[in-house]
């Protein structure tokens, strides 16, 4: 085993990087503590790495300091069960000067594949001159498994598929700046691919019926690789068509209860507490996301029913059976997604009367903000039921601003002295941050 590692460490080290379209990550390395990247399957993780080396060999790190190895690789598969010891000693026997003497840097792709990895990491760490870059499909990489088990020796990112400012990179479309005509009308346009295709960077570029066969072997991916493997789900049907159905209803409340009767009218018997399990291991996953109301009491806010959104508008057109999914609801699930790239505090709220906004979210200045989603509010009722609502919500949160992000429409609406931003969504993602990561 130790000459095959020794031969796969070399096999990197002279292939050619892929390194695919620049990520706009603020991934900061910090000393003592590996950096590990957690995110949805295919969204670019091992591409991020490669491009973080041709970064290190661009500074003049030689190609013999860079130890890089993919654990989904076949010939690793005796490592699994653990012996990871073994890395070290093939990388020190072939480069025995390096040892205690020239930084390291240690790229492990998919290391979750291989039983008992925190404690491998965690002492490399310790006893090695070394920096540590691990990815992991996050169902298997929680950070608070990391955590426990490495006593602070790591820090985690997340990676999520292209947002619209990274797809214009992708298409060589300047988005800095002012936008004249020419250049903004070039937005738009890849806005409309944007819409269609989503993030997932494998999947650009690529027509229609590719794009949906990718997709749906994403989606079965995650389902039997990411949960029913991982967990050992005793009711995998059971699992799938809770997952067809949170997807069919994409943007849209639900509560467990519900669910429960749900799978219990397609005979499974599955009880409230799977069905709890589930959903946490859907989100761990980073393939769908509970967003909870927001309320200052935790009871009232778990209670309460809760909305769900997919990690990829486009993915959920591929999988969803159509029904029940329509454009607004996919309009406000991309809104999320790009919330979500910024900060993980996402809620919606009622006001007093009773009248939904679609987000409060707080940014990463620690402010609050106010988002309402809807195609379009030319249609006066729909005007001002969208304004009344964003109008109670930040009276009552005594915000000055809320924003409606729509299809197309663009005006500035004035509520009691504050004011409402209607956006086109394109518009919308380009003037939010980058992402946290």
């Amino acid at each position: 085993m130790l000459e095959t590692i020794k031969s796969i460490i070399l096999d990197y080290q002279e292939i050619s990087l892929e390194t695919g379209v620049p990520r706009r990550l603020r991934i900061e390395v910090v000393p003592g503590k590996a950096t590990v990247c957690i995110g949805v399957r295919r969204s670019g993780k091992s591409t991020y790495l490669f491009q973080v080396i041709e970064r290190l060999l661009s500074k003049g790190v030689s190609r013999e300091n860079i130890l890089y190895l993919n654990f989904f690789d076949d010939r690793l598969h005796n490592l699994l069960q653990g012996g990871l010891g073994l890395i070290t000693e093939a990388y020190y026997s072939l480069y025995p000067e390096k040892k205690n003497a020239e930084m390291v840097y240690c790229f492990f792709d998919e290391i979750q594949a291989v039983a008992a990895w925190e404690p491998f990491v965690d002492r490399l760490m310790r006893t090695e001159q070394c920096e540590v870059y691990i990815t992991g499909s996050s169902a298997q990489m929680l950070s608070r498994e990391i955590a426990t088990q490495m006593r602070g020796r790591a820090l985690s990112w997340e990676i999520f598929p292209f947002s619209f400012r990274e797809y214009l990179d992708y298409k060589g479309i300047e988005s800095t700046g002012p936008l004249p005509t020419k250049k903004r009308l070039l937005v738009q346009k890849a806005f409309e691919e944007y819409w269609e295709t989503g993030g997932f960077p494998e999947v650009a570029g690529l027509d229609r019926y590719l794009r949906i066969k990718i997709h749906q072997e994403y989606f079965r991916a995650v389902l039997f690789r990411d949960l029913i493997e991982r967990h050992d789900v005793s009711h995998p049907k059971a699992l799938t068509d809770l997952a067809h159905r949170l997807v069919d209803n994409t943007s849209s409340l639900y509560s467990v209860n519900s669910l429960t009767g749900y799978l219990k009218s397609l005979g499974h018997k599955a009880p409230k507490s799977a069905v709890s399990d589930y959903l946490e291991w859907f989100e761990d996953a980073y393939f769908l996301f509970t967003v909870r109301i927001f309320d200052a009491s935790l009871a009232r806010s778990k209670t309460n029913p809760k909305k769900i959104y997919c990690i990829d508008h486009a993915l959920v057109t591929s999988v969803a059976s159509g029904i029940l999914v329509n454009s607004g609801h996919l309009l406000e699930n991309l809104v999320f997604t790009a919330l979500r790239r910024v900060s993980p505090e996402i809620y919606y709220c009622k006001t007093k009367a009773g009248r939904e906004v679609d987000f409060i979210a707080q940014m990463r200045n620690r402010s609050w903000s106010l988002v309402q989603v809807c195609e379009s509010i030319a249609e006066p009722q729909t005007r001002k039921r969208e304004v009344t609502a964003l109008g109670e919500a930040m009276a009552a949160q005594g915000l000055k601003s809320g924003t409606i992000v729509t299809r197309n429409e663009e005006e500035e609406i004035k509520v009691d002295g504050r004011k409402i931003e209607v956006v086109p969504v394109w518009r919308f993602l380009l003037n939010l941050p980058e992402s946290q990561a």
